[in-house]
């Protein structure tokens, strides 16, 4: 019994002096206990900061700014934003079918999606919504990401939106059912000539492999013998799906890519040989706003000398993200690993933790040293590697074009930047289209419509539309400008009316990358 007392008194002590210190202040020595800190830190504020505090707010801010001195694509995504950051690459999602412009504080339904709920309820291109739920939808609080969150739901959930619809002064209230609504990674496939066809890819999502194997598919209907991949501005997605399509043109036993980390041991990617599309002559189309997953995709074809890459030189992002998820429904995407092209070079260019604004102003670097106007002037900070066929590539800084396509800022002026810059030409397109619909409807083919545009003098049009609103004529400049100008025009209302695939076989007309890739089709050696 003595024994049992004295251990009971010793205890008492320690606890007693623990809540002493826990509670009188005296906090230092548990403040130095190293991996606790951050964590006692935020007792004590809450414990003993003058004012009061919302807990739950400083860690919202606390985190984002503790990933940043780790690498810029460590990212914190907060519960409210973590639907909208993943449903871009699920393929689908629940809503009610629309894509939407907000112009002078209220949205305009650019176009429904067929057979979506929107359109299954009534809902047409040129509807201004202006109510959601019997209350008023427009003003300040009218932004992309409010309408998105009125908008989506539950599935079977049901959402009643006000419209104003052209020629009526009258709301009127349509009740939609929200469903799921697909989208697609894959925004253009056609042939682009006789021979040769064309897929544009926006992202890897999940249903990015299935999409291409149906865009083949409809090529090889057509007959088409040479393949361009657009990958420009594809800012990357699932390094999964980017595997299996590149299974699709590589021979058995080939290494696509390798990850490895510090606490990752190396995995590689290697073709199994079930591919359909080993031998059809390949262009991989890239640029400085092609990353990650894009990089990965063009870097298999770079290395393993199975295709030729065109363009620009690439973003240069060669980490591996692993997205963890909290019971608040908030995540987080944490480097674990770099990713390595198939001749071992990590294409990730140089960065400061803690220093984002440097490193996105890469790009802007690269445009001021003359990289986009001319191959020469391309720096490569990393080592040379040698493809499967010995040509010399590089890596520390993005994917470098076999073939170097500048880009064009001759007929480029001050007044066209400002006209596109400010939104002005978007808004004379949608406000064209919508105040001509009834007659534009009419058009179902890219070429008739764009015939159509050109003989309405849009450019002068616009001038005075951007007149009025501020940007001030400049006749010398339009000029110069004049076909720059026409093709954004004609591009936007093409897309209005009709979809993006007709957009993309519009704007590819005059593309100077296409050309090269079509003229590198009708003579390789040449190029090479």
């Amino acid at each position: 019994m003595p024994l049992i007392m004295a251990l009971c008194v010793v205890v008492g002590i320690l606890i007693g002096t623990f809540y002493t210190n826990h509670f009188s202040g005296n906090k230092l020595s548990v403040i130095n206990s190293g991996t606790n800190k951050l964590n006692n830190l935020i007792h004590i504020i809450d414990d003993q900061y003058v004012d009061t505090v919302n807990i739950n707010d400083l860690v919202e801010k606390a985190i984002p700014q503790i990933l940043a001195s780790l690498d810029p694509h460590s990212v914190y995504i907060t519960a409210k934003d973590a639907q909208t950051a993943s449903d871009d690459l699920k393929g689908s999602f629940f809503g009610i079918g629309i894509e939407f412009v907000i112009r002078e504080d209220t949205i305009h339904v650019q176009n429904v999606l067929p057979d979506g709920p929107a359109q299954q309820a009534g809902l047409l291109a040129g509807d201004k919504i202006v109510a959601v739920d019997g209350k008023p939808f427009v003003g300040k609080e009218c932004t992309n990401e409010e309408a998105m969150h009125r908008l989506k739901g539950p599935d079977k959930s049901k959402v009643t939106v006000g419209i104003l619809r052209y020629g009526s002064k009258k709301v009127k209230n349509i009740e939609i059912t929200r469903g799921e609504v697909k989208t697609h990674s894959i925004s253009s496939t056609y042939m682009i000539d006789q021979t040769t066809g064309y897929i544009r890819i926006k992202n890897f999502g999940e249903n990015t492999y299935s999409e291409l194997l149906i865009a083949l598919a409809e090529l090889q209907q057509e007959g088409f013998e040479n393949l361009i991949i657009d990958l420009r501005d594809n800012s990357g997605g699932y390094l999964e799906s980017a595997v299996q399509m590149i299974n699709e043109f590589l021979p058995k036993n080939r290494l696509i890519v390798y990850t490895e980390g510090r606490k990752s041991a190396r995995q590689e990617y290697k073709t199994d040989g079930r591919g359909s599309y080993q031998n059809m002559p390949l262009v991989v189309l890239i640029n400085e706003g092609s990353a990650s997953a894009a990089e990965i995709f063009a870097g298999a074809v770079q290395d393993n000398d199975r295709g030729t890459i065109i363009g620009r030189r690439s973003f240069g992002k060669g980490l591996v993200q692993q997205q963890l998820a909290f019971p608040d429904g908030s995540l987080v995407r944490l480097t674990i690993a770099r990713y390595y092209t198939p001749s071992g070079r990590c294409i990730q260019k140089p960065y400061v933790g803690g220093d984002d604004k440097g490193y996105q102003k890469d790009i802007i670097d690269r445009y001021e040293h003359g990289e986009f106007f001319s191959k020469d002037s391309i720096k490569h900070d990393g080592p040379e590697y040698h493809t499967v066929g010995g040509r010399t590539v590089y890596g520390g800084g993005g994917i470098t074009p076999d073939i170097f396509v500048a880009e064009d800022t001759s007929n480029v002026t001050s007044y066209y930047r400002e006209a596109s810059m400010t939104g002005l030409i978007l808004q004379f397109a949608f406000t064209y289209t919508d105040d001509n619909r009834l007659k534009l409807n009419n058009f179902r083919e890219m070429m008739e419509l764009s015939d159509y545009l050109e003989r309405q003098g849009l450019v002068e049009k616009f001038a005075d539309y951007a007149s009025e609103r501020g940007l001030q004529r400049r006749n010398l400049m339009i000029k110069k400008s004049y076909g720059l100008l026409n093709t954004y025009i004609n591009s936007r209302i093409i897309y209005n009316i009709l979809d993006e695939n007709a957009w993309m076989q519009y704007l590819n007309r005059d593309d100077k990358t296409i050309k090269a890739a079509l003229d590198f089709f009708r003579n390789p050696k040449k190029d090479k």
